[in-house]
């Protein structure tokens, strides 16, 4: 009578004493007590996703669902990858990696985060791209007490390599003024090759004549800053 008491609701198992049940741990009981970690609640939201554009799901996948899956671990892979990398445009992001037919255990990869960044610089709107900028800009000042309008003269070029290859300082700035361009004269051959890829300096030159309007909303937003 003991044993069907001392039941594991989440895999069956049975046990005679209810103290052995507790510390007992299977693989599904694992992935329910996860359920709040935000990397597997990342990993919910793209099985979600999936499911709705591939099954164009009526019928939302439940946690239940999730956990039942197959594909739980590559899904949980990926959310901690997200969270690692802190993707731009996130829903973008989730809706790229799963339109673009890569198997499921190959989108936890840098390579892959890359190409869509870079194509997402160049298209995102001027509006988006400075108010990114400026809140980098700002961040390293408030870290370095320093005026945001300096980070161009003062931040360290190692520091604004990052910021370029995460996408936080968009080229719509940092090709768009002279403070920007100045700051590039800085780096070495090394640093230029690393960023190149990333503000591709002949298609942003295209897309300044192509956008007039947009190149100027740039300048002026840096002359009325004091960006120098």
């Amino acid at each position: 009578m003991e044993s069907t008491l001392n039941k594991c609701p989440f895999c069956g198992k049975t046990f005679t004493r209810e103290r052995t049940l507790q510390v007992h741990m299977c693989e599904p009981k694992r992935r329910h007590l996860q359920k709040n970690e935000k990397w597997v609640q990342n990993a919910f939201l793209v099985f979600q996703r999936f499911y709705q554009i591939h099954q164009n799901n009526t019928k939302e996948k439940t946690y239940d669902d999730f956990c039942k899956s197959s594909y739980y671990n590559a899904f949980v892979k990926f959310g901690r990858f997200m969270m690692h990398i802190n993707p731009l445009y996130p829903e973008k992001y989730i809706d790229y990696v799963i339109l673009s037919k890569i198997k499921l255990d190959h989108w936890a990869r840098d390579g892959l985060y890359e190409t869509y960044l870079i194509d997402t610089l160049k298209v995102e709107p001027v509006e988006s791209a400075l108010q990114r900028s400026i809140a980098t800009m700002m961040d390293w000042a408030a870290e370095q007490k320093a005026q945001w309008s300096d980070y161009f003269r003062l931040v360290n070029t190692t520091r604004a390599v990052q910021h370029i290859q995460q996408g936080k300082i968009s080229p719509w700035l940092l090709l768009g003024c002279p403070a920007g361009k100045k700051m590039l004269q800085s780096f070495s051959d090394e640093q230029l090759q690393m960023t190149q890829r990333f503000i591709s300096p002949e298609f942003w030159a295209n897309k300044f004549k192509s956008y007039p309007a947009d190149h100027l909303f740039v300048i002026e937003t840096a002359k009325e800053a004091k960006i120098e």
